[in-house]
């Protein structure tokens, strides 16, 4: 079969042909229909994962996917064949499986969930993106009223993260890069910010004089994190996907930082689903590409500014 990968740390991912994978006990096969492209994907091409888990080469590249189950090993469980199932493929060893294929096996107990009526390229770009946006929301606290300012509002994680945030009425002061409040605003943002031209800290502050409740920042080094983090009132929160956040610092203001390290499960699958099926959340899909482009889409993603998702169709 047919699937993107690298054959060593660092180099080039290129369509190959691999063999086709076969359940092994209490394993699903999938025929993948979608596969939603991550930073996270190129990351562990890098070698991201190299010290924590064991490796497989040529490492088939990609994570959040959606498909058809089309066969099950024995003792496999929750689903069967021809059910349309979505979730994560990343397990040990790494790479040898992978969203980017035309097939895939995931254990039948593991982080997957029912696309039962959902659009498979839709259902692909929820694990990663929309569970770190749920995830965020939650492990803050922020709760409606409040104001949260989110920074790279922009890329796959922040559009899902100010749709959830809206519909939970939370006022989401987005910071982006190039992209207007037409768009931000459609999401459920209450303001926009562009930082085209570097951070807008001091935009937000006279703004909002009196400080926001909430920041969660998905792009800033340690540096911009830290200014603005100084626009968080007394008893916020922080929180930061790049692991910059100092937390003894924001403590002596009376701020919880977190460095959020995102922890999925099958049943946030099962929430997430739920979200798209009672159109609180919508997908933003850039582009649709088949698998011989999935390399520049790697490429593209290498560069950063995302807007919205890119899915991969096998």
């Amino acid at each position: 079969m047919r699937a993107v990968a690298v054959n060593e740390f660092g180099g080039d991912p290129k369509v190959v042909d691999v063999s086709k994978p076969t359940p092994a006990r209490g394993e699903l096969l999938v025929e993948v229909a979608a596969a939603a492209v991550n930073p996270f994907d190129w990351k562990v091409a890098d070698g991201m994962l190299a010290e924590s888990m064991k490796h497989s080469f040529p490492l088939v590249l990609g994570v959040d996917f959606a498909g058809t189950v089309v066969d099950a090993g024995s003792d496999a469980v929750r689903f069967s064949v021809g059910d349309k199932v979505f979730g994560s493929a990343l397990r040990a060893p790494v790479g040898a499986v992978g969203a980017y294929a035309e097939f895939l096996t995931v254990p039948s107990t593991g982080l997957i969930a029912s696309a039962a009526d959902l659009d498979p390229a839709q259902a692909a770009t929820l694990p990663t993106a929309a569970g770190t946006a749920l995830g965020l929301l939650e492990a803050g606290g922020v709760r409606a009223g409040q104001t949260l300012l989110l920074v790279g509002a922009a890329g796959g994680v922040g559009t899902f993260l100010t749709q959830l945030a809206a519909a939970r009425d939370v006022r989401v002061l987005a910071v982006t890069r190039g992209v207007g409040a037409s768009k931000m605003g459609a999401l459920g943002a209450a303001q926009t910010y562009d930082a085209t031209g570097g951070i807008v800290a001091d935009k937000v502050r006279s703004d909002y004089p009196d400080g926001v409740d909430a920041l969660v920042d998905l792009v800033s080094d340690a540096t911009d994190f830290a200014a603005y983090a100084r626009l968080i009132r007394d008893g916020g929160v922080a929180l930061t996907t790049q692991f910059v956040a100092d937390a003894g610092e924001l403590a002596e203001r009376g701020i919880e930082a977190i460095n959020h390290d995102q922890k999925s499960t099958a049943e946030l699958y099962d929430r997430l689903a739920d979200e798209l099926r009672g159109h609180r959340i919508t997908v933003p899909i850039e582009a649709r590409l088949p698998l011989s482009d999935a390399p520049t889409a790697i490429a593209r993603s290498r560069l950063g500014g995302a807007r919205g998702k890119t899915v991969i169709i096998p």
